[in-house]
Formats: C-alpha cells, sequence, structure tokens
C-alpha cells in the first residue's frame, strides 16, 4: 500500500557569512537553492528484554542520543515512557528527526528498566545499547531496523525501530469512546479495559500509537476525550486502516485482551451512527466458539478533526514573549574577585553566568518587541545595610527592573556583582512565584513568560519551589533552570520531569514547564565557545515551542488575528 510523500521542508542551517548557507547548492537555472529535509518519525520496540526485576519483569524505557557532524560526543535527544512489567513493550512516545542523504546521522539506543523516580540513568539498570545511522533505519526493508541490544560483548533482547517520513498535516483528532457489554477477564472482578489504537504501515504492519487510560472494574466503560494528532493517527492520509486493541489491565503486565477491530480516520469522520458502533473480535475466541458473536461492542460518542495553529502561526499573530532573568547570589559561587569564582568577571572571557544570560537571551529578544528585559537576583546581602535579598532587582531599581536589551541585562549584571555580598541560601520559589503573578494576568494568546535562572548549586527550599512550579504550570509561562559550576543537580532533573510529571503532595503539575542543563555538559573538552553557546541556546529552548503550543491548547486560545483558515472554528 502507498502512500502520499509529504513536501519536503526547509531546515535553516548556520551560515558562513551573512545570507549565505553552506548546505546550499545552484539549481540548474543558476539560482541559490535553499537546502531541503524531510522530518522522520522513528517509532520504537523492544523483544526479548533482560528481566532485571526480582518480583516482576523489567519497567523499561529507550534513551535516543544522536552525534554532532564532525564530533564523537553523544548528546541525549528525547527518551520513550517507561512502561511497567513488560519485557515486549511498544513504545507510544516516536522520535522525530529531520533526515539527511547526504550525511552520515551518528545514532544509539540505550535501555533502561527504571527503578525510581529520578532522571539521572545511573540510578536505573542498564539493559542493552545499539549503535546505528538513521540511513540504516531508513533503508531497511520497508524502513523497519531491527539489531541485538549489547551489554558489553553479550547480547541480550532486540529492538525494533521503525521510521516514516511524516506528513506536513497540522489537525488534531478529539474523540470519545465507550464500551458495552465487554468481556469478563478478571477472577474476582470484571474487567479493567483500556484502548490501543495502532497505526498501519506500508508494510502493512502495525505501530502503537495512542493508549487511553485504564478503567477498573467494568464492562461498560467510558473512556475520557481523546486528542491525537491526525499524522499520528494515519500520518495525513484518512483512509489509512487503524487497528484498535482493547484489553483487560493486569498488574503484572500481561494484559488480556479482550478483542480487535479496525476502522479509519475517514470512517470515524461521519460521527456517531451505527456506522462507528464496532464488533469487538477475539481471534482466538473466534476460532474455537461456533456461535461467538462478538466480546463486547464499542461506540463512538463523539468525534472532530480541528487544526491546530503552530508555535509560529501565534508568534506571527503578535503573541511576544516575556523574557525574565534570575541570578544566584549565594555564597556558595566563591569570591568574586577571585578567578576560581563563578562570579569572577574576568575583562577578556565571560563567565559561566554571563554566557548563559547571552546565549538565551539572544535568541529570545527576537520575539520581544520592547526588548526591555527584567532582571533579578537572589540570594544576597545589598547595599547599603547588608539586608538578605530572594528577589531583588539587579539594577537596584525596584519600581523599574527592566534592562534595556540583552547588553542592558548585562551590563547590569557586571555591576551587580561588584556591589553585593554573597549570601545565602538558595531560595527558587520567591522568583516563581513574582512571575507566576505577572503570567496570571494574561488570559488571551497576547503573552508567554519564559524565565531564565541560573544557578551553581542545591535548592534550599524544594518543597516550596515544587508547589510554585505546580501552581505556574496552569499559567502562560516556562521556566529554564541552567545549572553552573559542579555541584549535584539531581534536584534538579526531578523538577524537569521529562521521566516522571513533577508533583506536590500529590497534586501533579497540569502541564511539564521546566527545562535544566547543566552547563558543564556545554564547556567540557570543547575551546569553540561560538559552538557552545549554539548548542546551550538549542538544547534549553527546544522545548519552549511544545510547551506554549500545549498551553494554548489546553485553555482553547487561538491566534490575537485569526488567519482565514480559523475563520468560522
Amino acid at each position: 500500500m502507498a502512500y502520499a510523500q509529504p513536501p519536503p521542508r526547509y531546515t535553516p542551517y548556520p551560515t558562513a557569512s551573512p545570507g549565505v548557507n553552506p548546505q546550499a547548492t545552484f539549481s540548474n537555472e543558476g539560482s541559490w537553492q535553499p537546502h531541503l529535509t524531510n522530518a522522520v518519525e522513528l517509532s520504537i520496540a523492544c523483544r526479548g528484554l533482560t528481566d532485571a526485576d526480582v518480583f516482576s519483569k523489567s519497567d523499561p524505557m529507550v534513551v535516543m542520543y544522536i552525534q554532532g557532524l564532525g564530533t564523537k560526543e553523544w548528546r541525549e535527544y528525547g527518551r520513550t515512557e517507561m512502561i511497567r512489567n513488560t519485557l515486549n513493550p511498544d513504545f507510544v512516545k516516536k522520535f522525530v528527526i529531520d533526515y539527511f542523504f547526504e550525511e552520515r546521522q551518528n545514532l544509539r539506543f540505550d535501555v533502561f528498566d527504571i527503578d525510581s523516580k529520578s532522571a539521572s540513568l545511573d540510578k536505573h539498570d542498564f539493559l542493552g545499547r545499539i549503535f546505528c545511522t538513521l540511513g540504516e533505519i531508513v533503508g531497511s526493508p520497508s524502513s523497519k531496523y531491527e539489531a541485538p541490544l549489547r551489554i558489553n560483548s553479550r547480547m541480550k533482547g532486540r529492538i525494533i525501530i521503525s521510521a516514516e517520513e511524516l506528513d506536513s498535516c497540522k489537525d488534531v483528532v478529539y474523540m470519545r469512546w465507550n464500551g458495552k457489554k465487554l468481556d469478563k477477564k478478571d477472577l474476582f472482578g470484571k474487567s479493567d479495559p483500556f484502548m490501543v489504537f495502532c497505526r498501519c504501515n506500508e508494510d502493512n504492519s502495525f505501530t502503537v500509537c495512542h493508549k487511553t487510560e485504564v478503567i477498573k472494574n467494568t464492562l461498560n466503560p467510558t473512556w475520557k476525550q481523546m486528542e491525537i494528532p491526525v499524522r499520528t493517527l494515519c500520518n495525513g492520509d484518512l483512509e489509512r486502516t487503524i487497528k484498535i486493541e482493547v484489553y483487560d489491565w493486569d498488574r503484572d503486565g500481561g494484559h488480556d485482551l479482550i478483542g480487535i477491530f479496525t476502522t479509519s480516520l475517514s470512517r470515524l469522520n461521519r460521527g456517531p451512527s451505527i456506522e462507528n458502533t464496532y464488533e469487538c473480535i477475539n481471534p482466538k475466541k473466534q476460532a474455537k466458539k461456533k456461535k461467538y458473536k462478538h466480546s463486547g461492542l464499542l461506540n463512538l460518542l463523539e468525534f472532530r478533526i480541528q487544526k491546530q495553529p503552530t508555535f509560529l502561526e501565534y508568534i506571527r499573530c503578535g503573541t511576544e514573549l516575556s523574557f525574565i532573568v534570575a541570578i544566584d547570589f549565594t555564597a556558595s559561587n566563591g569570591n568574586p574577585l577571585q578567578p576560581g569564582s563563578l562570579h569572577y568577571i574576568n575583562p577578556t572571557q565571560p563567565n559561566q553566568y554571563a554566557i548563559a544570560i547571552q546565549s538565551v537571551g539572544d535568541i529570545v529578544q527576537d520575539y520581544d518587541t520592547d526588548k526591555m528585559f527584567p532582571a533579578y537576583g537572589f540570594g544576597a546581602r545589598l547595599p547599603p545595610h547588608g539586608q538578605v535579598s530572594h528577589l531583588f532587582p539587579i539594577n537596584f531599581n525596584n519600581q523599574n527592573p527592566y534592562c534595556n536589551g540583552i547588553g542592558g541585562v548585562m551590563e547590569a549584571y557586571q555591576n551587580c556583582i561588584r556591589n553585593v555580598q554573597l549570601y545565602g541560601p538558595t531560595n527558587f520559589s520567591p522568583i516563581i512565584r513574582q512571575v507566576s503573578e505577572l503570567a496570571s494576568r494574561v488570559t488571551d494568546a497576547s503573552e508567554y513568560f519564559v524565565l531564565l535562572m541560573i544557578t551553581d548549586g542545591v535548592i534550599s527550599d524544594m518543597g516550596a519551589t515544587k508547589e510554585a512550579i505546580v501552581h505556574a504550570a496552569k499559567l502562560p509561562m516556562s521556566i529554564i533552570i541552567v545549572g553552573v559550576g559542579n555541584d549535584d543537580f539531581e534536584a534538579m532533573e526531578e523538577l524537569d520531569g521529562d521521566t516522571v510529571r513533577l508533583s506536590y503532595r500529590g497534586v501533579q503539575a497540569e502541564r511539564d514547564i521546566v527545562q535544566f542543563v547543566p552547563f558543564r555538559d556545554y564547556i567540557a573538552g570543547n575551546r569553540n565557545q561560538v559552538l557552545s553557546q549554539a548548542r546551550l541556546a538549542k538544547d534549553v529552548l527546544q522545548e519552549i515551542p511544545d510547551q506554549f503550543v500545549d498551553y494554548m491548547k489546553k485553555r482553547n486560545l487561538v491566534p490575537l488575528e485569526r488567519p482565514p483558515e480559523y475563520a468560522g472554528r
């Protein structure tokens, strides 16, 4: 079965000189053409993994790494979700990566058994690794690459990586289902049903692309409304087959199949009707019982396809990013007059704080029209009386904490470090609450706040910080934390929430709004400061567009000036 290929899209490259793209080529007509790329989606599954747990099976997660062109350094690209109690996981989380035919794109996949909530990978059991290239994956039969996982020289289990070129469709499906008279699977109860949606691949195999929540102890479940990108379900082809499996959840991971049926978005788009009531068929029961009819009915209750505005569409229609800086002035940074201090003002070379401010600010300032940025400090004794403050403007102007451009922030920072006494403790919650107060005043899509926090160590008010972030997750804001120096930043990883969503006293954050990176990863063995700054900016900012769109979507906020395609929605 063949599917339409999406059009190639432009991907910017670092330019050798203004206006010149080193990857561009001349067309036959002699004009200068930009390089074209295609986005590829990678789906991950594993089979026969090592059983690393004593009383249950492993809880696997896969981490993908990429290797920069011309370097041997591996950088983490992303992580799948963790799936409990299975040695044969099919992960829902996909990795989207740009494909370049002319480059050798080296990839690495590490598999771990997750043993705790820690985001630090050395806290979990290593289950194996493979090295490959994106070309190997794409060039495999049906673009499905399979290889044995290696632990040192031993091989245990296999990883299966499927690639598909992504369509440019931005539509999102919203739908809701219920079940009627499903089969009873539990000995001392009914069933704990959940649905699994699988996309048909070009070789007629299927890839898991969505799972619903589990509804406990019922044969007549009603699931919450689902929100799934169209390209995840069918890659823009509304006629492509979608397989839906219904399972009874079991704690040990050996979920029992209740039944299967198939459909398509084209059919579902006709809405709730007898045509979208499906018999759930269990193949084994059907083969054994002559009078077998079905294992229950699945009914489509709601369905709509809606265009989802992109980050750039919001920006184009007037949304501004408001950039705020917060700097750690605690004593653990060292005496600013000594070269060993993280705040040392070197006339010939910027310190780590200055590099972080400049790197991130240079990108974000392009999305703020007035280029006026509030900048705060915390953990210092202030002149003239030496009172300790956990939130003060670094320009010492309480009525107007704004600095003129990133240059103004840098100037205020250098003046501030010469006039305050580093003290402590390291309290994050005051500045987060301050920005939350500003963000709470915005009720439309006009403004989104990005808080950059730069710190050297352990947070003193961890509980209050968690509480503040959980509250901030409901507001139009994101938090970037850059850790400078060589301290243990495990607590920062917990705030990041990539592996386990941050919670406080049982209340889970509505969104993941924190991105943490340790600055040392960008300077170790790298003499090219320009490349280091570019990498730092890319990694700390890469989650902002998704966090931004996630907030707007959850609040049903459309771009300020609706383009024609949104008319009437």
